[in-house]
């Protein structure tokens, strides 16, 4: 038998090109970006350059009367006393220093429907706030706005603001690579289509590159998870984006009441909600997109008792997402804001040892009583990542218990170099 492998090779390399190239261009894999760990939604009218501030002191003002000692704390939430205690100095640190990640101005429902001159001088303002507190240093790393949806009632104003809003923006010199414009209430491939179109419209006339203006696609409809001819259109939104697409967010709310389920029993935790990000997590998967959960409604407010039954809530909630691979979510009050770095920070503290031990096997050889394979490291390695950026992880925890620094953990994350 003669040896022909490499004829065959070339032959098969020859007949699967195309596919190959489609597969790289779809699937690209990780951004090289970090992902925060909530979205926090204002409404445009109660934005001002000292937002964040704010919150973070209402912030820190919960905690202090809510959960004023590591032993409060771990009572209150139900913590394991060890972690308790190497969360809560790394908590009051983060809501001094960074309490919000991800900013949302909002003026789709949490600003409403209002005359057209309210809504301009409204947009107008957010920008230049927006603008003043990115040359101040007092913005949230991840920042943009939320516009109006593109269905037929309210697609003019949403295209009045986004361009408003963009070209204020960008004439105070507010415009960074942090700056994220979320699309609310998709139910068509065409919408998706239509806002790349008007993107690259605001693009030319700001003189911007082209790619410059990215979106979030918010999956608050049924529309969005099942079309009408039975596919996922969530996936084909993904893809219509052209790049542009930088996360999935879920609308609990607005999803839950299309599906008729009772006010009472909206909740993250619906199985209409867990079947909904489970098609948009396969959706997102190999594309860089993140996904992003929803938000509960139940406020920490009110005596000791409401504010640590809220707290209990929104822990379990985020802490739930964490374990389905979802990062991210949303939060609605500053008093939400403990809670969910209480949630976040003991989820990476709690897994930590046992990640690192077996990276560090993987990585370095020896033993971790587990046989870890390329995609299971690569997941590991993204976990701590995660951990680190977030802050509930230092380096030099990682550099002592892995042997690995940042960098290395990334390519072993498989993440795209940083652009």
């Amino acid at each position: 038998m003669t040896d022909d492998s490499n004829a065959l090779a070339d032959e098969l390399d020859a007949r699967l090109a195309n596919a190959d190239a489609a597969l790289a261009a779809a699937y690209p894999g990780d951004r090289g970006r970090r992902q925060p760990v909530h979205t926090v939604y204002v409404p445009a009218d109660r934005y001002d350059s000292e937002t964040v501030g704010d919150w973070a002191e209402e912030a820190r003002q919960a905690l202090a009367a809510h959960g004023g000692s590591t032993t409060e704390l771990a009572q209150a939430l139900d913590l394991q006393p060890n972690i308790a205690a190497k969360i809560y100095e790394r908590i009051s640190r983060k809501l001094d220093a960074e309490a919000i990640e991800d900013l949302r101005i909002d003026f789709e429902d949490g600003y409403g429907i209002r005359p057209d001159e309210d809504e301009d001088a409204a947009t107008v303002a957010a920008a230049q706030a927006l603008a003043a507190s990115i040359t101040a240093g007092k913005a949230a790393p991840f920042h943009g706005v939320r516009v109006k949806s593109f269905e037929a009632p309210t697609r003019r104003r949403g295209a009045r603001t986004l361009q408003l809003f963009a070209h204020t923006l960008v004439e105070a010199g507010g415009l960074t690579d942090g700056f994220v414009i979320t699309l609310p209430k998709v139910t068509s491939v065409e919408q998706v289509e239509a806002f790349v179109f008007a993107l690259g419209r605001v693009e030319e006339a700001c003189s911007l590159d082209p790619g410059t203006l990215r979106f979030e696609i918010q999956v608050e409809t049924p529309q969005a998870i099942l079309g009408d001819d039975g596919t996922a259109l969530i996936a084909r939104m993904v893809h219509a984006g052209g790049g542009r697409v930088t996360g999935l967010h879920y609308g609990t709310y607005d999803y839950s009441a299309s599906l008729g389920v009772a006010a009472g029993y909206q909740s993250l935790e619906h199985p209409v909600a867990d079947h909904a990000k489970s098609v948009m997590q396969l959706a997102a998967a190999g594309t860089g997109v993140f996904v992003s959960d929803g938000s509960t409604n139940v406020l920490p407010v009110g005596d000791r008792d409401a504010v640590h039954a809220a707290w209990r809530l929104h822990v379990r909630l985020v802490r739930r997402s964490l374990e389905q691979g979802i990062y991210q979510g949303w939060d609605m009050h500053p008093a939400h804001l403990p809670s969910r770095y209480v949630a976040t920070y003991s989820f990476f503290r709690e897994g930590l040892p046992s990640a690192a031990g077996r990276l560090r096997a993987y990585v370095h050889g020896g033993q971790s009583g587990f046989l870890d394979e390329p995609a299971t490291a690569a997941a590991m390695a993204g976990y701590l990542l995660r951990g680190l950026e977030c802050g509930a992880v230092d380096a030099s925890e990682l550099d002592e218990l892995v042997g690995v620094d940042p960098d290395a953990l990334a390519v072993l994350a498989k993440r795209r170099p940083k652009p």
